[in-house]
């Protein structure tokens, strides 16, 4: 018999907690689940189940969050060039989720109740919801057939979110009385509706400029949760970003020019209940963009949840509020930025040695 090492039999007993977890869920709901019932049903001690997770509802969000990182991602063309077509193609995959007829698998149908319980982990879900209307925005811009220097669709995408987290929400409260064609067709209609959005927000002029520095960048490998890939962060910006400042990635993304990396790293206090809540987020996000958009129009910024890369940035002591940034140009660290807007401010910075002027309002390092 071959020996596990320590960090293999921690991953095995990590392994067997969420998939005893995932069938007493089923079973049981997540109020009548006993930690005591998912040990037995692991083999293992209590304690083991602790040792892996601060809590029942840390492991309900990791059963969650596993179970959406398996679902196989969807074929949408590179051909698929119509806002509307996409909203639907969106729609259709966010709604196949929903219980929507009493009969199907509930384990996530508590999912709500446990984010609304604790307004810590509301305050996390809004962030991560942000997330998903920027990509969701950015991703019909680039299908915008006459692209105008300013305009944003992020609200377009904030009304559908809205529309289909409501859906949710009544399909798991009253099952059979969410009719999934017409949540559909409301969502492709939002594709024609102008909400009046603009981008820079107003209080982009006042954030401070990048500090120009010039350190060495040993580029380590990361996993990019949104395109399921290992890559070398080695160009373009890195920002830690606490997970009550997630929607400052927008600064980032529109700081920048077209093609210059993004790297966001979100962190917190409390890694072992909150990040797996943001994994599930993200993970259902890609799943359904996946399904309705071609891959270059969303598959940006890579996001990465690992504290490593977060250390190597600098940050040794995170929080909900961190927010720090640098910018990497040839292998150097050539400008970092700490507090409220680093992440734009890295980005609006043109790297020296006569790089070419990058995105909206950019400062060149001096």
């Amino acid at each position: 018999m071959v020996r596990l090492s320590r960090a293999q039999q921690q991953e095995a007993n990590r392994a067997r907690v969420l998939a005893a977890a995932r069938e007493e869920f089923a079973e049981h709901g997540f109020r009548e689940t006993k930690i005591d019932r998912v040990a037995d049903r692991a083999d293992l001690t209590r304690g083991a189940v602790y040792s892996n997770f601060p809590g029942k509802r840390a492991l309900y969000f990791a059963v969650l969050a596993e179970a959406a990182e398996r679902e196989p991602l969807g074929g949408a063309t590179e051909s698929v060039r119509d806002a509307t077509r996409a909203l639907g193609a969106f729609a259709r995959a966010w709604v196949a989720r929903l219980p929507l007829t009493g009969t199907d698998e509930r384990v996530g149908v508590e999912l709500m109740a446990e984010v609304t319980a604790d307004p810590r982990v509301s305050r996390v879900f809004a962030q991560a919801t942000a997330v998903q209307a920027i990509l969701l925005g950015r991703a019909l811009e680039s299908l915008d057939p006459q692209p105008q220097a300013g305009r944003r669709r992020v609200r377009v995408a904030e009304s559908v979110l809205t529309t289909l987290h409501g859906a949710g929400q009544l399909a798991a409260a009253a099952p059979g009385f969410v009719d999934p064609f017409a949540v559909i067709r409301s969502c492709e209609r939002l594709a024609g509706v102008d909400l009046d959005d603009g981008w820079p927000l107003p209080h982009i002029t006042h954030v401070p400029d990048a500090r120009p520095v010039d350190e060495p960048w040993a580029a380590p490998t990361a996993l990019d949760v949104l395109r399921g890939e290992r890559f070398p962060v080695e160009d373009g910006i890195v920002a830690v970003l606490g997970l009550h400042r997630l929607e400052a990635l927008e600064e980032a993304l529109r700081a920048v020019a077209e093609g210059v990396p993004v790297t966001i790293v979100p962190v917190t206090s409390e890694p072992a209940e909150l990040l797996p809540l943001v994994r599930l987020v993200l993970a259902e996000l890609r799943s359904c963009l996946s399904s309705s958009f071609p891959a270059g129009s969303w598959a940006r910024p890579s996001i990465v949840l690992d504290p490593g890369l977060a250390l190597a940035v600098g940050v040794t002591d995170p929080n909900d509020d961190t927010e720090s940034a640098l910018r990497l140009h040839g292998g150097r660290v050539v400008a970092r930025s700490e507090g409220r807007g680093a992440a734009h401010a890295v980005g609006a910075l043109v790297p020296p040695t006569g790089a070419r002027n990058e995105g909206n309002g950019a400062r060149t390092a001096r």
